[in-house]
């Protein structure tokens, strides 16, 4: 059996496009969808250009932990929810295709330039200042070019893969409805990254199988300063995730920890509003709450217009966090369209998306000082139909369908006719300004 049909016949585990994926079911899962005893599958070795007996590193069937896991994960198939990196890359003008939360690892292998209109200035964004660079070998991912260490801690790039934040063992569970993690005292029955609530003698695994306390992979071992401090954060996801949300959002109960948990690896980053931070940075955490600008967020539907209520006002381009644990809660609010209160509290994921997106540190909208997102109310681009549009800090090097896919398929007419930064859904900067014409 060669690598393609390996992956294919794991990928028959997995649930249907779009939704939950059985085959980790919240633990460890299979082992022989993994590893290789023998570096043999049907008489054929599984690590490429080795034979039988001299296999990869851990008896994986890829040559590295992340290739190991972008054999079920990566696809060219638009909607398999489990895909988290197109594969092969999009050609140069087209987009990757895959739109979970996290966003797509196909926009590190993805890099853009363009012309300020105004200073002449040339800007680059390169593949590398998209995301988390992941290191899979097999896929054409490598090693951050730009740092030795993650921004803000001590983690090494070298060692940045897939299973630097998700455990594949499962040893993380949440033991109880209210999200407290543990490592241990109770089995684990399902995922728990979907609202399934554990029972008083079984638990279901961290959200999205993210490590905790103590969690050190192999790949770092060296570097025992990089172990985790922090638990995994409480949240629960709809089943259908990986769509276009050009027909409505996808919503991700965050309740609580994620800011605290990105913090494992970005500590310097970490910063309340009751704290001081040794790095300038946003407010973000549990004590980051938005009190008054709640209030912003729900009066908020698109520049020069601050008309809206809490009960519609929600938007995954701008997610926040809940402020709690509880799993029962917090699955009722994946289909809800309500907006903030003033305990919710901002979190990373609130401005970046966990994966990669199109944009540098893996902002969810374009955050170029001058730039606007749509212009005379279409989507910027090196296409656009207005010469505005085609401005190099507008378009930042993307045709208009990547740009479009990288606002998740969103409809350019539901922004304003030229739409500011969303920036402006908390803080409302724009409220000053005289629209463009």
């Amino acid at each position: 059996m060669n690598r393609a049909s390996i992956a294919t016949a794991v990928a028959l585990l997995l649930a249907t496009a779009g939704q939950a994926p059985a085959f980790h079911d919240g633990g460890v899962a299979s082992c022989d969808g993994c590893h290789t005893m023998h570096n043999s599958s049907e008489g054929q070795p599984v690590g490429v250009g080795t034979g039988t007996g001299t296999g990869n590193r851990y008896l994986l069937r890829g040559s590295d932990a992340s290739s190991t896991c972008l054999l079920c994960h990566a696809g060219s198939i638009p909607g398999d929810g489990y895909r988290v990196a197109t594969s092969p890359p999009p050609a140069p003008g087209a987009p990757p295709v895959q739109l979970t939360p996290g966003g797509d690892f196909a926009y590190l292998q993805k890099s853009y330039s363009w012309v300020n209109s105004v200073t002449g200035q040339v800007t680059a964004s390169s593949g590398d200042s998209h995301g988390h660079n992941i290191v899979a070998a097999d896929f054409l991912y490598f090693p951050d070019s730009r740092f030795s260490v993650a921004p803000g801690g001590t983690y090494p790039a070298a060692g940045l893969g897939c299973t630097s934040c998700h455990d594949p063992h499962g040893r993380y569970r949440q033991l109880d409805t209210n999200g407290t993690v543990g490592t241990g005292g109770k089995p684990t029955f399902a995922s728990g990254s979907y609202g399934t609530l554990p029972t008083a003698t079984e638990a279901v695994g961290s959200y999205r199988l993210l490590g905790g306390a103590g969690y050190l992979p192999a790949a770092v071992a060296a570097t025992p300063a990089a172990a985790f401090v922090n638990n995994p954060p409480v949240a629960v996801s709809p089943t259908t995730y990986n769509r276009s949300e050009g027909a409505g959002d996808v919503r991700v109960a965050y309740g609580s920890g994620m800011s605290e948990w990105c913090a494992n690896c970005h500590g310097a980053y970490q910063h309340s509003l009751t704290g001081t931070s040794p790095v300038a940075s946003h407010p973000a955490g549990i004590s980051a709450k938005l009190q008054s600008e709640a209030d912003e967020y729900n009066s908020y539907l698109k520049s020069y217009l601050y008309t809206g209520t809490i009960a519609t006002s929600y938007t995954s381009l701008v997610p926040f966090e809940e402020g709690t644990g509880d799993l029962t809660a917090l699955a009722a609010d994946t289909s809800s369209t309500a907006g903030a209160t003033a305990g919710n509290n901002v979190s990373c994921l609130t401005c970046h998306r966990a994966h990669a997106s199109a944009w540098g540190s893996a902002t969810r909208w374009n955050t170029t000082p001058g730039s606007y997102l749509t212009v005379s109310g279409s989507w910027p681009g090196t296409n656009a139909p207005t010469i505005d549009g085609q401005k190099g800090e507008n378009a930042t090097g993307k045709t208009v369908q990547e740009y479009q896919q990288a606002m998740y398929g969103r409809d350019a007419g539901g922004f304003a006719i030229n739409q500011g930064s969303l920036c402006n859904k908390c803080h409302w900067n724009d409220s000053h300004q005289v629209q463009p014409q």
